[in-house]
């Protein structure tokens, strides 16, 4: 097991993502280093990139960050009866890109490894992940190579894991009380150590290096689309859903913030502007009716 490679791995990830998204915005991040004092309950460093007001973001956050501690939060050991009594090391990559344009989808891209250790025991370890789209108005052709750059990046890690990390995506970005999935789905992953260290690591890597160029594709196919005020509403209403999802579901957000994380960091996910409207319902038959019909699980690829 070689934590020192994961993270010189992270580290790299969150250089190339910004520089090519600073590429395609014309402005560069900027970049917080922080680091948590070392009597702190949880210490660790890290380095958020943050794009706000740019041509293409209203606000882009890439966050890395390496945290410790000496014991877990009381509601992760409480899920994790195995992890009670040990220190920890989490690790990894994590972004949200909230586009200026509403034709281009906001996205979400998280790739970590989780590290827990106690004298005179085998560490317990895993690996997490995976990324998913979120748009306001569905171009089927962009979800579809969106998908199809997912399963090609879960491929030589075996024949179902493709099929088994969306259906966790689609389970996972699920808004109980909306009846609705956040987006139109990707990959997710939790606790994953299937075929060893190596194997585990390689399906991170390919999912972080996966990310950019799909991703980047929508944005040029989108990015120049006329829009308007209606456009603009319905995308700062639809962001709500985004924050609620965040904050009343999203684990990372929970456990970051429960276990002493960088508040400023946890909460870069945020839009910098969002609406809530009672009980909006939009025009039926309308382009923005149109998205509840994709905000339920699908099969991109047989469509």
């Amino acid at each position: 097991m070689n934590a020192a490679a994961v993270e010189a791995y992270l580290r790299d990830l969150q250089d190339r993502i910004c520089a090519g998204l600073s590429e395609d915005d014309g402005q560069a991040f900027a970049r917080d280093a922080w680091r948590k004092p070392d009597d702190a309950p949880l210490r660790g460093d890290g380095v958020t990139r943050i794009l706000e007001d740019g041509a293409l973001f209203e606000r882009a956050g890439v966050g890395f960050s390496l945290v410790s501690g000496d014991r877990l939060p009381p509601s992760a050991s409480a899920q994790r009866p195995e992890l009670a009594g040990r220190s920890f090391r989490a690790m990894g990559v994590s972004l949200v890109l909230h586009p200026r344009n509403p034709f281009v989808p906001t996205v979400h891209l998280n790739v970590r490894m989780f590290l827990a250790e106690k004298p005179g025991e085998a560490p317990v370890w895993w690996f997490g992940g995976g990324f998913d789209l979120t748009p306001y108005y569905v171009f089927e052709p962009d979800v579809i190579a969106w998908h199809r750059a997912a399963q090609q990046a879960c491929a030589p890690f075996g024949a179902d894991v493709y099929r088994r990390l969306k259906q966790q995506c689609d389970e996972y970005f699920y808004l109980k009380h909306r009846g609705e999935t956040r987006g139109v789905g990707g990959l997710f992953y939790d606790d994953w150590s299937e075929g060893g260290f190596d194997a585990s690591f390689g399906l991170m890597r390919s999912v972080g290096d996966a990310f950019l160029p799909a991703y980047r594709a929508i944005v040029a196919q989108r990015r120049d689309t006329p829009y308007g005020e209606r456009e603009r509403q319905w995308q700062l209403m639809r962001r709500g859903r985004y924050v609620e999802f965040n904050l009343v579901f999203d684990r990372g957000t929970l456990f970051g913030l429960q276990s002493g994380g960088r508040t400023e960091s946890i909460l870069m996910s945020m839009p910098p502007l969002a609406r809530w409207q009672y009980d909006a319902q939009p025009e039926p038959g309308s382009a923005e009716a149109a998205l509840a019909h994709y905000l339920k699980p699908r099969d991109w690829l047989s469509s």
